[in-house]
């Protein structure tokens, strides 16, 4: 199955254009034929006509479209569904881009968050690709690591992330693996040597799945309880001692947690993406810490997650023109000044993505080669499933 890619609006002016344009050209005609007027004079109203005539056929279709969006959305709600809890960076978001994408969408539509946790975020995933409206009425932030849940453990997928119609993306953030202060486990030999327990949500997330991965491959001593429901749960259980460390997006530390840099709560002992976060020059890549060529493509693999940040997606099926007006306001969102001015005070940076630059990572994850899918999922435990 093909990816999203971007789509131009269908011709929506059908036999209402055409009917139009000979309402123009055909007095036009009969006139020159009929030589109702000096040569002089006909030659400026027919330059005049032309004119009007050329006007109406370079109406675009998607001027048109416009239009017949205008009047769908009018009066309508958009529901963002987003597959985390209230009060992480993903809900902060949401709630920041259902206030401002109204203003670059026809008709001015209203948009309300909808927080669907569960599943490790699998059920607002399955819930927007099989079971929301594929309308435009619905629209969601799902997880970074969905497409790469889909490949490594199927378990629970009822989607398939090459069909979604992705609209952008926030940009990268690379995921860090920190540790309490109270725990003692300053670097990664030190997580290697003692048993540091993890909090995390559900099978398919980040959380989960790369303290499992540096588990089977790099020799960590993580134990993982991975009986909370939100990212933010897992924070008050390492709060409260319940657990010592998590895996977290960088981004959401420092919107959500300043305090947690500031007074040097945390350690950060590795990190996860292409390329070292510029705030932590001096901690590891897990592609750094891999001890052979075919861990590092595994650990590859694994950093698609983080190379997503937060992706917005629509079901499958929309309508290309409908589609279209939706990727269009949220590029739009993305560069507003008002936005970029918020998520400046958050402390969250904004890289913005295009859905055809997000539609690339996803297929090339959903697309790896088999041989290091098989050997992910066996440093996983899910080499049978």
């Amino acid at each position: 199955m093909s990816a999203a890619t971007r789509r131009s609006p269908p011709n929506r002016r059908g036999d209402s254009g055409d009917a139009r344009d000979s309402r123009v050209i055909g007095p036009m005609a009969a006139a020159m034929n009929a030589q109702i007027a000096p040569k002089s004079f006909r030659c400026a109203w027919l330059a005049r006509m032309l004119s009007c005539a050329l006007a109406l056929s370079a109406m675009s279709p998607a001027a048109a479209g416009t239009a017949d969006q205008a009047e769908f959305y009018k009066g309508k709600t958009i529901t963002l569904i987003t597959s985390t809890g209230v009060g992480g960076t993903y809900d902060v978001i949401a709630r920041l881009v259902a206030r401002i994408m109204p203003r670059y969408l026809p008709g001015h539509p209203g948009i309300v968050v909808q927080n669907m946790p569960g599943g490790g975020n699998l059920l607002a995933t399955n819930f927007i690709y099989g079971i929301a409206p594929k309308d435009g009425t619905a629209i969601a932030t799902i997880h970074s690591a969905m497409p790469l849940h889909q490949v490594l453990d199927s378990q629970g997928v009822r989607y398939d992330a090459d069909r979604f119609n992705w609209l952008g993306s926030t940009g990268p953030q690379n995921e860090v693996i920190l540790v309490w202060r109270s725990a003692g486990i300053r670097t990664i030999a030190d997580a290697m040597a003692r048993e540091v327990v993890v909090g995390g949500t559900g099978t398919g997330s980040g959380m989960v799945i790369i303290p499992t991965m540096m588990n089977n491959l790099l020799g960590t001593k993580f134990k993982i309880v991975s009986g909370y429901r939100t990212s933010e749960e897992v924070n008050f259980g390492m709060e409260r001692g319940e657990v010592q460390a998590r895996a977290f997006s960088f981004g959401s530390i420092t919107s959500q947690h300043p305090d947690w840099l500031t007074e040097h709560k945390v350690t950060f002992i590795a990190q996860e993406g292409a390329r070292r976060e510029k705030l932590l020059p001096d901690v590891p890549l897990l592609t750094e810490l891999a001890k052979s060529d075919e861990q590092r493509r595994i650990f590859q693999l694994v950093s698609s997650a983080p190379a997503l940040g937060q992706p917005y997606v629509a079901p499958p099926d929309l309508p290309a023109d409908r589609l279209a007006v939706l990727r269009s306001a949220f590029a739009a969102t993305l560069k507003d000044a008002a936005f970029l001015a918020e998520t400046a005070k958050m402390r969250f940076a904004i890289d913005a993505m295009d859905a055809d630059e997000v539609a690339q990572i996803v297929r090339d994850t959903t697309h790896a080669p088999p041989d290091i899918i098989a050997k992910a999922k066996a440093a996983m435990g899910m080499a049978d499933r």
